[in-house]
């Protein structure tokens, strides 16, 4: 028989098919198997990219940091990469000379709600913004960030420039005085130490962000807390604090001061030596004088450089004695009230006792005494 030429063979159709129907299993497995390969990659990618930026990235670094800061950990804090003031960073002398006193968990306030928001290039370095909440203020911090090494194939970080600020605390009326509840004493800490008066301001490094309150609360001087939030690395915050007298130091000068007025009137002279009351006579004294105090000053403190002072206040003394006149030989007695001035000045010393000084237009001294 004759087969047309454009009629196959049954025989040969059936090869045919059955060669077909073998590819098209293979084609959709080959297809099947790169859609999936290329879902693998992309997962990879997508996992890799997740794990860079969770772990690795500059935005994880400044993550780090903030972590430690709000667990309290703030040794930890500080061996991080860049975080201690290096040579790059002290051009200011006030970083040269500030305390580290700060620097520990004590002192560090709360940190929560930390949330990067943006991370971007600027020049050979990484910028982090965050926002958070220190003592419950809410902040904005940005942070710059220089790649460090390489840990296998993952890039290392470091703060390009330390996120340490300083505050420069100035506490009027009393040496100690605790920061975030941390107890301080200036002495300890002012880089003059004992020498240092209370009129220059304490530099103190602090980690930013951070929320740092200032209190005294001694026997002698009270103040409420005054906070200010650090929140720009290598920033120098100013900070005054004043204090009031406490009522009970109040009571312990004005006991001073009676006691010391009261000695001068023991003195049987016109003048008595180093107080603030006296008489002048033109003629000679047969009889006393005796002194004695009608109104003792009533004792306020002001606040001034170096500690507290007594403002000017009125006294009144009492003397009597008998004056003979050098022209007539006649004796007449003198009874009289002798007012006064009275001010002052208060010190604390360096072993933590205050030095009082009764002074008046003419003449100073110290009463006997002093108060811790």
């Amino acid at each position: 028989m004759v087969q047309s030429a454009g009629v196959l063979a049954p025989g040969v159709r059936s090869r045919r098919a059955r060669t077909a129907r073998r590819r098209a299993p293979l084609w959709s497995d080959l297809t099947l198997l790169a859609v999936v390969g290329v879902v693998l990659v992309a997962a990879l990618a997508a996992g890799g990219l997740t794990v860079y930026r969770e772990f690795y990235s500059p935005s994880a670094f400044v993550t780090r940091y903030l972590t430690l800061l709000s667990e309290g950990r703030a040794a930890d804090a500080l061996r991080l990469p860049g975080v201690a003031i290096g040579h790059g960073d002290l051009d200011s002398s006030t970083f040269r000379s500030a305390s580290d006193a700060l620097l520990r968990q004590a002192a560090l306030g709360s940190l929560t709600d930390v949330v990067v928001t943006d991370e971007h290039p600027q020049g050979e370095s990484t910028a982090v913004t965050v926002q958070y909440k220190a003592g419950g203020h809410a902040g904005t911090s940005t942070f710059l960030i220089a790649r460090e090494g390489w840990i296998g194939v993952a890039p290392s970080w470091r703060f390009a420039q330390s996120p340490l600020a300083v505050i420069s605390l100035t506490v009027r009326g009393s040496d100690r005085f605790s920061v975030n509840g941390f107890e301080l004493n200036r002495r300890q800490i002012a880089a003059n130490g004992a020498d240092s008066s209370a009129r220059d301001a304490v530099p103190m490094l602090v980690f930013s962000p951070g929320l740092y309150s200032v209190s005294v609360k001694t026997s002698t001087a009270t103040a409420p807390g005054l906070g200010v939030l650090a929140d720009k690395p290598l920033a120098d915050v100013p900070l005054d604090v004043q204090a009031k007298p406490t009522d009970g130091f109040v009571k312990v000068v004005q006991q001073r001061v009676n006691e010391f007025l009261d000695q001068c009137t023991t003195q049987t002279v016109l003048q008595p030596t180093g107080c603030p009351f006296g008489l002048t006579v033109s003629n000679r004294v047969t009889a006393g004088p005796v002194w004695s105090m009608v109104a003792d000053p009533v004792v306020a403190l002001e606040a001034d450089a170096d500690g507290w002072r007594i403002p000017p206040t009125s006294a009144t003394a009492h003397v009597t004695l008998d004056v003979k006149s050098l022209y007539d030989g006649s004796v007449s007695h003198v009874d009289e009230d002798v007012p006064f001035q009275v001010d002052g000045t208060i010190r604390f010393l360096p072993d933590g006792s205050a030095s009082i000084s009764i002074t008046s237009p003419e003449q100073s001294a110290n009463p006997p005494g002093s108060e811790g």
